[in-house]
């Protein structure tokens, strides 16, 4: 695997754990009322998004044991380009029913590729 195969999946577990943060103790009514929490919450979903299409071009066989992984870069691409058409309901649901499992694998395959990552994480706190 490539050296950036890691770098990639690290990027968007990292942005993962930043939505988690952003909404941990929010409501859909407090995600549609701000726009700075909307505007965090799409920025983190536009990197993972972006890391994912690096790591499609850079390693194939990785990305595509993330099942969603096309959807996610489409995702991405929504956010960005057709940023006027965002649904919030969809953004929503995609923090409360899609990124923990996204979590899940991005981290299964970086500990594949850096079996120390988690000491490492656990020794910053």
């Amino acid at each position: 695997m490539p050296h950036k195969t890691g770098k990639y999946l690290y990027d968007a577990l990292r942005a993962a754990g930043f939505l988690v943060q952003f909404v941990q103790g929010k409501t859909f009514a407090d995600y549609e009322a701000d726009v700075l929490l909307r505007s965090g919450v799409e920025r983190q979903f536009e990197v993972i998004g972006e890391a994912l299409n690096q790591l499609a071009d850079l390693d194939s066989a990785t990305v595509s044991r993330i099942p969603e992984y096309q959807r996610i870069i489409s995702f991405r691409n929504r956010l960005i380009h057709g940023y006027s058409f965002v649904d919030n309901r969809v953004v929503w649901d995609m923090l409360q029913n899609r990124l923990g499992v996204l979590r899940e694998q991005a981290a299964g395959l970086l500990r594949e590729i850096d079996p120390d990552y988690e000491k490492r994480r656990s020794d910053r706190g």
